[in-house]
């Protein structure tokens, strides 16, 4: 007779296993984490500006089984380092300068594709509420519901300047702005035009029905906005939302608005300290915590062998350009390190935030103990993949990693920055979509072919009903 440990171990055995999400992290801009990497061979990143390079992307990735294209975007130069207000040490590498605007390319990417999704960044400091509704309807309609809204409050003084501020808006309060204007375009979306207010019916000669479109009369501290909303309904109403931030006051606003939540950390265990918290609020806001999907953020360097893939990562490091990543830097910590010897252990300097900085990589990245963090070394570190953590290997290699990650960290994707595009992408679904097939650990087909965004992630298309933005639903009486 079998012992109850006995059956809870065969149980465990016969567990489905969880399905891992991917997401393609990218930017419109020749160098978004790998600065310098676009003048590689294999890379084309300099042809940003072209339509072909991104709906060739998009098709690869559609073909290639990835759940979505997740678009990265920043609203002014990384300006600090060597600076201030200094864009010359970006301009070799093309370290996210210049940058397009994300949005515009979409529509041709959705009609290039069957299922793919594509999750966009826009702001809500320096956006309209009014005129980001009716862009991402706009899309969504085009895009037949494949739309994502990557909600950020930005955090670089150049967008400030360039937006007539003297400086950034403080970080809670751009989060306050952010919770009003979420108000307002759920309004907008949900609450202004009723599910049967277009008809569309031509021997009537009516479109839509009087009585059934509505203004929203919306009046708060930041925003004036009457309605009604522009634009129909899409597919969706609500694009399905990303977001990303672990400060307390972004958990809090992703735990409240967000579908799926971005979350960086060199060490699964520090990762699974922002998953549970990011759970435990969304709790508290009255939301399940399954109804939020977590992406980590990694870069994979993948070969046949872990030799060849090591001779990969040496490779692309031949690429590198030490002023782009050192000017990523100043833009991501607001430091400026270029006054500072080369061989300064930057750990030991007499600047706390530097230090802080610092110190987080050096008690984190793997295979850096006892060694020093010089700007050469910051450099190296931060020139393939940005502040991501690394994965260099064979397919097994690779995939035992991403299990860790997913098992330890709780996530349920991941979000794959490239070294080289075309090239990351394309090694990934050579060798590490197969080998997650083998294992039962991601999808061999599409379920359903070409619905919604919130359809993928939660089986419908409209926002699910513990979303705070679901109380805006005008319902057909």
């Amino acid at each position: 007779m079998a012992s109850s440990n006995d059956t809870s171990t065969e149980a465990q055995a016969h567990k489905p296993k969880k399905q891992f999400l991917l997401n393609a992290f990218v930017m419109t801009t020749p160098g978004h984490l790998s600065p310098g990497l676009w003048r590689h061979p294999r890379n084309r990143t300099d042809e940003y500006n072209k339509l072909k390079f991104w709906t060739s992307l998009a098709q690869l990735l559609d073909d290639g089984g990835f759940h979505a294209m997740f678009i990265a975007d920043t609203l002014g130069p990384y300006d600090v380092y060597k600076g201030p207000a200094n864009v010359d040490p970006v301009l070799a590498s093309g370290a996210q300068f210049p940058v397009n605007d994300p949005l515009y390319g979409v529509p041709a990417m959705a009609a290039a594709t069957k299922n793919l999704i594509f999750g966009v960044t826009a702001s809500t400091t320096y956006d309209a509420p009014y005129a980001l509704a009716r862009r991402f309807s706009t899309v969504d309609h085009l895009a037949e519901g494949r739309v994502a809204w990557n909600i950020v409050t930005s955090y670089l003084e150049s967008a400030a300047r360039n937006f007539g501020l003297e400086t950034q808006i403080e970080h809670d309060e751009r989060y306050r702005i952010a919770e009003e204007y979420m108000d307002v375009v759920y309004k907008l979306w949900e609450s202004s035009w009723r599910d049967d207010a277009v008809i569309r019916d031509r021997e009537k000669g009516q479109f839509a029905v009087a009585g059934r479109v509505r203004p929203i009369n919306h009046k708060g501290k930041y925003f004036q906005v009457p309605g009604p909303h522009i634009s129909e309904p899409s597919p969706q109403r609500t694009p399905f939302l990303f977001q990303a931030g672990t400060s307390k006051a972004g958990t809090e606003f992703g735990a409240k608005h967000a579908e799926a939540v971005f979350m960086g950390g060199q060490l699964p265990e520090l990762v699974r300290k922002s998953v549970d918290a990011l759970r435990s609020t969304a709790r508290e806001f009255g939301r399940d915590p399954s109804h939020i999907k977590v992406f980590t953020g990694l870069t994979i360097i993948v070969d046949e062998t872990d030799e060849k893939a090591q001779a990969k990562y040496k490779e692309y490091l031949s690429y590198a350009d030490r002023e782009g990543a050192l000017a990523l830097l100043g833009g991501w910590t607001g430091n400026d390190v270029s006054s500072f010897s080369d061989d300064e252990d930057l750990v030991l300097v007499d600047k706390p935030a530097i230090r802080s900085v610092i110190n987080r990589w050096s008690g984190t990245v793997p295979g850096t103990d006892g060694l020093k963090w010089t700007k050469a070394r910051i450099a190296e570190f931060l020139s393939i993949g940005g502040m991501m953590p690394k994965i260099i290997g064979s397919p097994k290699t690779v995939v035992d990693e991403l299990e860790r990650w997913a098992e330890v960290a709780d996530v349920d994707g991941f979000n794959l920055a490239h070294v080289v595009n075309p090239g990351t992408f394309e090694d990934i679904i050579e060798f590490v979509i197969p080998e997650l097939r083998r294992r039962g650990l991601f999808r061999t087909e599409v379920e359903r072919e070409g619905v919604t965004a919130r359809e993928v992630f939660f089986g419908q298309p409209h926002l699910l009903s513990d979303h705070p933005g679901s109380q805006y639903k005008w319902p057909i009486e």
